[in-house]
């Protein structure tokens, strides 16, 4: 990739048009070379710095506070165009606007209100919170510790899939004290004492560096740190739809992709077969066809993502003015959620497939890696899969079971 050189830069408004030319300047930019990277496993640090250059991860920072003031309506809009332009870059993003959105979104206090100059001056924040000890995936009682150490505490401890953090500035760690008292601290990911290791050898979302992170005697203040309470960070109810329904958001941009490179595919045919209907590929009904197939997953999968973000929007709100119908909307968002992840990871996975019907064994060669796209969203898709999600659906429509609180949901 080219050395950055986008102008694009977050402006204080509630309205970043994801259509405008500087915009889309940005996202050509980010998307050029996309598909080399991911063959040939070449880690988008330009891409990320040209995010960070932009304060694209201000997005849902106040206008009083330096960002952009945006809606998550409006964020996962620009998530979707993110993920068709390149679904790693996308992916390393998720962690930072999750913990925007806990921790630093709405400052408490002097140290909160640094994270969120932070982030407004264009830093990206990345998390490490998972360990493979943990019996359930989700669980929020830690073995990382935090050993009080003078006025200060040392933090130690291993991390696993810590997506997006070999990238960043900051990275939030989950931990709990002597006490078993659990919290989160944000820290400078160049502190003494942590390592970072990008081992994630999945089949797709390559270049994430969704890796694991080491915490040896890394020296935190006590303001760094967050403990829980309940109507706090990891506290609040339903407080992992964000993150799941950002994924989904991914999915929904690797069907835009997908139909991007269909089309451009069958544009781009000289030859067809012998009992083709048309001797012109562009002219075939079948591939016609078949790209309307891709082109209706799309729009289908980019509207079920809105949809759920507009339910979250209101449920944000709701917390947010600490109204009693708070976690009542933060269930129907969850449940937007889990519909709009079956509904966008069938098509984005389906569509993957269709894109070899239009191009034929020549699509499938190393060269096209147009393979990038099923990996990438059957990746994705595996994050807590459909089938759980289908099944507390289908409790919930049934006998009006809620959704689990915790978790991603």
């Amino acid at each position: 990739m080219n050395k950055p050189v986008s102008t694009f830069s977050l402006q204080p408004s509630h309205h970043l048009d994801v259509h405008s030319p500087d915009f889309q300047a940005l996202l050509n930019q980010i998307a050029e070379g996309e598909s080399e990277r991911e063959r040939e496993r070449i880690l988008p640090f330009d891409a990320i710095d040209l995010i960070r250059r932009a304060r694209l991860g201000a997005l849902r920072i106040p206008v009083d506070g330096g960002g952009g003031g945006s809606s998550i309506r409006e964020l996962f809009e620009i998530v979707v165009r993110l993920g068709e332009a390149d679904a790693n870059v996308a992916h390393i993003l998720r962690n930072h606007f999750s913990v925007v959105e806990r921790l630093v979104r709405r400052p408490r206090d002097d140290q909160s209100r640094q994270w969120q100059k932070a982030v407004a001056d264009g830093a990206i924040i990345g998390l490490a919170t998972t360990e493979l000890e943990t019996p359930k995936v989700g669980d929020i009682k830690p073995n990382t510790t935090l050993t009080p150490d003078g006025n200060d505490y040392l933090l130690n401890g291993t991390k696993y899939y810590s997506t997006g953090t070999l990238y960043s500035d900051y990275v939030l760690v989950r931990a709990a004290d002597p006490s078993g008292a659990t919290g989160a601290t944000i820290i400078p990911v160049k502190r003494e004492g942590i390592e970072l290791i990008d081992d994630w050898d999945g089949l797709g979302q390559r270049l994430t560096a969704t890796g694991t992170t080491h915490f040896r005697n890394v020296r935190v203040k006590r303001a760094e740190i967050v403990f829980d309470a309940p109507d706090v960070g990891y506290g609040v109810p339903y407080s992992n739809t964000f993150a799941q329904l950002f994924l989904t958001a991914i999915n929904a941009g690797i069907a835009r992709a997908i139909l991007r490179d269909a089309a451009a595919l069958v544009r781009s045919r000289k030859r067809t077969f012998y009992y083709a209907p048309n001797e012109h590929p562009t002219d075939d009904p079948l591939l016609q066809q078949t790209v309307g197939q891709i082109a209706s997953g799309a729009f289908a999968a980019e509207a079920v993502v809105l949809a759920a973000a507009d339910a979250l929007d209101i449920a944000t709100d709701a917390f947010d003015a600490g109204g009693p119908d708070a976690v009542d909307a933060a269930h129907k968002a969850a449940l937007l959620s889990a519909k709009a992840k079956i509904i966008a990871d069938e098509f984005a996975i389906r569509s993957g497939s269709l894109l070899f019907d239009v191009g034929g064994a020549s699509a499938a060669k190393k060269l096209t890696n147009f393979d990038r796209h099923w990996r990438n969203a059957r990746t994705l898709s595996s994050h807590n899969p459909t089938t759980f999600k289908a099944r507390s659906i289908g409790q919930y429509e049934i006998s009006g079971t809620p959704l689990p609180a915790k978790g991603f949901f």
